[in-house]
């Protein structure tokens, strides 16, 4: 039996300013944009943060999702992957308005 070794690559979060409200829009435009260029092995997932919330409306517990943090979508791109053609796609995308970070260079996001 041979050993197998399974190489995990390294990734970064990117996040990226998007208009308020429309970010669950911009999470479909973006997976929908990732798989239609070929960029799901460099893609890992786009990530927005929900919690589910529980209100009485008309006397009836409704469940609803807010957003952990409105206006801002998380993307999770393989370590050195991050390409010129993928950024100005994202950057190109309805309601984006632009990464977080310089001009030149996106801020990635470390994990705790």
């Amino acid at each position: 039996m041979e050993n197998q070794v399974t190489q995990q690559q390294e990734t970064k979060w990117y996040v990226l300013r998007v208009v308020s409200g429309k970010e669950r829009k911009v999470k479909e435009y973006l997976d929908k944009e990732v798989s239609r260029g070929g960029w799901s092995e460099v893609v890992k997932q786009v990530f927005l943060p929900v919690e589910k919330v529980y209100k009485v409306q008309n006397g009836k517990k409704v469940m609803r999702e807010r957003n952990y943090y409105p206006g801002y979508v998380m993307i999770e791109v393989t370590e050195g992957k991050l390409s010129d053609d993928l950024r100005e796609a994202i950057k190109n995308t309805n309601s984006v308005i632009h990464f977080l970070g310089k001009k030149i260079q996106s801020l990635s996001v470390k994990p705790k």
